[in-house]
């Protein structure tokens, strides 16, 4: 069987128009799935440069099969139960900026290039004070990003009509504003001069997004019978729900070079996508994240797994339904069916999302997926959200770094790993300690927490005691069915 690639598949040349951050499972399994479907309908004719964000990455792999990969999708659709795989040609050239700069770079000075989409994780648009050194590549992704727009604005001479539809989906609010600001920072910061900062903010069309689908990635266990469905060995698989949707805030150049919403896909231009995201963050990406650390402490693996298992379930509906819907300003009727549809997601038998998988980053996720809930819930109730202060709890005890006698392979910032360690460490027994100290800790969470109620404190203390000493299945359904 040979393996995917331009010897056994003819991939169309098209222009490089489309330039991406991002060579991860989303982005592949959602916006370069996106991107096919407009080439195929003839909305658009672009190939896409995947740039690598990280030293470590997935160029590599993706460049050793001609950026040829599959999308496989697995769900329910209209009632019924789908599986199909589809090709996907539209990477046109894969790049790592710390092993070839200035091929990257060069990229600032194209005729073709009109686009810039981003997933970079809610990490990823972020100021970093140290990021100054250009003669190399930077080490954030603004910084990249600048070192690229500015390239193009030296080239073109600051013409006006050379700026960059610029496209972020990474899950933070009004991500195309912050990315704005952040650029403008990042340049006030390195001493850029007006006239480029000017061509930075005016020239260039930024806008906010919101996307959802679930895409659990490479599907290692159903590999084989995928490999034989396909006739082809494909290294690159990433397998995802059938649901998508994506939002963009109207935006005229935007709508013009990506007609996104123009081939039948649930893709939508909205005044204002707020609504949208506030109900997706909280709903599933809320429930994904408040879900990760009990359901994973309690032997748990996927999200499966979890809703179908009578107590975690009930956590995760208790939590959704009488903690989070409450906290968002539209009407209840259809904040139950969306609930019910994110339920029925979770429940897809097709799909194996890894709790692990969403863990990654899990600090910052609860910080933008489960802090504004926390927030929102004690200001209109004047109580506590106990399931989720519950959750966050599980959290501190997930980021002790063990279950039973297994080591959790917690993937983070190496700075906020080494806090939780240290936490642990200076506190030991005294959850009391601990969970003032980890409440105040602004650098995560941008505000001490323990001023949100005054029982926070002991609350998040008493639910960690009860976790060590009875063990977590146990404290679960203590505090479900108690």
């Amino acid at each position: 069987m040979e393996i995917l690639s331009k010897k056994m598949y003819n991939k169309p040349e098209r222009p490089i128009k489309i330039m991406q951050f991002g060579e991860g499972n989303f982005l592949r399994a959602f916006v370069d799935w996106i991107i096919q479907d407009l080439n195929d309908n003839g909305a658009i004719n672009s190939s896409v440069a995947v740039v690598q964000p990280m030293p470590m990455g997935r160029v590599g792999d993706l460049a050793a099969q001609d950026g040829l990969y599959t999308v496989r999708l697995e769900g329910i659709d209209k009632g019924e139960k789908v599986k199909k795989s589809r090709i996907i040609d539209v990477i046109g050239d894969c790049v790592n900026p710390f092993a070839d700069y200035e091929h990257f770079l060069s990229y600032g000075e194209s005729e073709d290039l009109q686009i810039v989409v981003s997933n970079t994780t809610e990490a990823g648009i972020a100021f970093d004070p140290t990021d100054t050194d250009f003669s190399k590549c930077p080490k954030s992704f603004p910084g990249k990003l600048l070192a690229l727009l500015k390239r193009r604005y030296e080239h073109f001479n600051g013409d006006m009509t050379k700026g960059l539809a610029i496209v972020p989906c990474e899950l933070i609010d009004n991500n195309g504003d912050e990315l704005y600001k952040c650029l403008t920072q990042l340049a006030e910061h390195i001493g850029c001069d007006k006239a480029f900062i000017e061509w930075l903010q005016k020239a260039n069309h930024y806008t906010s997004t919101l996307v959802d689908r679930i895409v659990p990635g490479y599907p290692r266990n159903e590999i084989d019978a995928i490999r034989e469905e396909c006739g082809y060995i494909d290294n690159n698989v990433v397998k995802g729900e059938i649901f998508h949707l994506w939002v963009l805030k109207k935006e005229g150049y935007v709508q013009k070079v990506f007609p996104a919403d123009s081939t039948g896909l649930n893709v939508i231009f909205a005044d204002d996508i707020k609504p949208y995201k506030q109900r997706k963050v909280k709903i599933l990406n809320g429930s994904h994240t408040a879900m990760v650390p009990v359901a994973y402490l309690c032997g748990i693996d996927t999200v499966g797994e979890a809703v179908n298992d009578p107590t975690i379930g009930k956590f995760v509906r208790d939590f959704v339904f009488n903690e989070v819907n409450p906290t968002i300003d539209l009407p209840q009727d259809q904040m139950v069916a969306f609930a019910n549809s994110v339920i029925e997601r979770y429940q897809n038998p097709y799909i194996r999302h890894e709790l692990m998988s969403i863990a990654l980053n899990s600090t910052t996720k609860f910080r933008t997926r489960l802090l504004p809930t926390l927030e929102d819930y004690v200001r209109i109730e004047g109580k506590l959200p106990l399931h989720l202060v519950f959750s966050f709890a599980a959290l501190c005890l997930f980021h002790k770094g063990k279950r039973g006698d297994e080591t959790i392979a917690l993937k983070d910032d190496p700075a906020l790993l080494e806090h939780w360690t240290q936490m642990w460490t200076e506190c030991g027994t005294d959850y009391k300690k601990f969970a003032k100290q980890a409440l105040s800790w602004k650098e995560a969470w941008e505000t001490d927490m323990n001023a949100i109620h005054p029982a926070l404190a002991d609350t998040v203390a008493g639910y960690i005691e009860a976790m060590e000493k009875k063990g977590m299945r146990a404290a679960v359904e203590e505090f479900v069915n108690g």
